[in-house]
């Protein structure tokens, strides 16, 4: 009896001893009424202090799972789990078109991953190493200290009051005028575009963005049963040309663009063109949602102000925004910048599905800006980030023959390779030289970018940028040489 039982270090032993015995009495090892060894004899057997299993019976006859009878013992208790006949579901069979559709487009599950030891330009994750370690821990005491137990406890479902008004303030600097608008603080990006598609009743499902774009908001688009048409890419931005064809031609209920550092392609669209997308958008009534994403990681050049700063006092913009990028993606920290009516019923459909997000994540973020880190920790960030761009830029240039680059900004690059050559094949051969990075197709929303690829250079160290890159370069040119480029 009990000879399965292990400690492990590091865990009190109280919790273990009791977790091992309620397991053994649930799962029917130890019948009703069957007497236990004494405190003294299973001292002896686990060669646990007595002490010990004397709190371990106490607490254990406390919730139920055992009982003492004087001067006789102690019994196991009836757990109220019976013996059942026991029957199977094919699960399979019983999920949603929304569940199937997840799994097929769940890159985590259907794309080739990086494994411990490989050179991984698919993430473009912040660098671990760069994290602000000892003033979060500072920020968290600061803040327990202040309203400990409210933190704890229930939050709001539009967010922390002090972070929402750092973000309103934050917004303002950006140029947008917050005037008649309000913020709801959402899990992320994700959280934050899934729950406007939702909440939105358009006149058509069918959004409009650009071409290549965020897989996740194609993924979020295609659950939520929206149809999307991309718009192509110019090096100014998207295309506007073959914008104002599609607006004439097709009806949308929504366009979703990325003006600053877009992912995948790191393009910036220029200030003419932010003029002329939200002229259009205008002419045709069509909301915008957009996404602000690594707008802080501006390298050169001068500022630019986001969508919803040239969108003046008009509340057609939609601006979600998150610091997963540059900050701590691990605090799941996102928020909505929008008209004040529409945010209100955002925060019901918010409370409805999650209640609220972690007001102890909310609060510690607040503190660590309240305090002054976060100025100094991107000052230190971009530096890094900066010089990796430009290395990553170099190798691109010297090692990887290609059609097109682009990138100024952000934590990433997109190359265009020679023609027919597919990156999926260059994936393949470099993933077996220990190298991996996202091949571009899953980007497009119209199944072309089969020579594309995204580089993401901001986990790598510059030996293993440089060397993994010189990888991917041979594997592109063997292809060129295999097919007479």
């Amino acid at each position: 009896m009990f000879t399965d039982f292990k400690i492990t270090e590091g865990r009190p032993l109280t919790v273990q001893v009791k977790e091992y015995l309620k397991q053994w009495i649930t799962k029917g090892k130890g019948r009703v009424d069957q007497k236990l060894p004494s405190t003294r004899e299973l001292s002896t057997m686990l060669n646990i202090s007595r002490n010990t299993l004397v709190a371990v019976y106490t607490e254990l006859e406390e919730e139920g799972y055992i009982y003492t009878v004087r001067s006789k013992g102690t019994f196991v208790s009836k757990v109220g789990i019976a013996s059942v006949p026991s029957w199977h579901v094919d699960w399979q069979q019983h999920l949603s078109p929304v569940a199937q559709a997840a799994t097929d487009l769940d890159l985590m599950k259907r794309d080739l991953r990086g494994e411990k030891g490989m050179i991984n330009f698919a993430s473009i994750a912040p660098d671990e190493k760069l994290f602000d370690l000892a003033n979060v821990k500072r920020a968290f005491l600061d803040r327990m200290a202040i309203e400990g137990e409210i933190l704890l406890n229930y939050g709001y479902a539009k967010g922390y009051k002090p972070l929402i008004e750092y973000l309103t303030g934050y917004m303002e600097t950006k140029g947008v005028d917050m005037d008649g608008k309000d913020i709801l603080i959402t899990n992320g990006f994700t959280e934050a575009y899934d729950i406007i598609l939702s909440s939105l009743n358009v006149n058509e499902k069918h959004i409009l963005c650009e071409n290549p774009t965020h897989h996740t908001a194609i993924k979020i688009s295609r659950l939520q049963g929206y149809d999307i048409t991309g718009i192509g890419m110019e090096q100014d931005g998207i295309d506007i040309g073959e914008m104002e064809r599609a607006l004439t031609e097709n009806s949308f209920g929504l366009a979703f663009l990325t003006p600053s550092y877009h992912n995948p392609t790191g393009i910036v669209m220029s200030a003419e063109k932010r003029v002329e997308v939200l002229r259009l958008l205008a002419k045709h009534h069509i909301p915008l949602i957009e996404d602000g994403f690594n707008e802080e990681l501006r390298y050169s050049g001068s500022h630019m102000a986001p969508l919803a700063a040239f969108g003046g006092d008009g509340n057609s913009v939609i601006y979600l925004g998150s610091f997963s990028k540059i900050l701590f993606p691990g605090i799941r920290i996102g928020w909505i910048a929008a008209d004040r009516e529409l945010i209100d019923a955002l925060v019901s459909v918010k409370r409805a599905r999650n209640i609220h997000t972690s007001t102890l994540d909310q609060a510690v973020l607040y503190q660590y800006f309240h305090n002054g880190n976060f100025e100094k920790y991107l000052k230190r960030a971009k530096s890094e980030y900066k010089h990796k761009h430009e290395l990553t830029v170099e190798c691109c240039r010297k090692y990887i023959p290609h059609k097109r680059l682009t990138g100024t900004g952000g934590l990433h690059l997109f190359l265009e390779l020679q023609d027919g050559i597919r990156s999926r094949d260059i994936l393949r051969d470099c993933y077996e030289q220990g190298v991996v990075f996202t091949a571009g197709d899953v980007f497009y929303t119209d199944g072309q970018g089969e020579g594309t690829l995204r580089i993401g250079f901001s986990r790598v160290s510059d030996e293993e940028l440089v060397h993994g890159i010189q990888v991917i370069g041979k594997a592109v040119q063997r292809r060129m040489e295999e097919n007479g480029c």
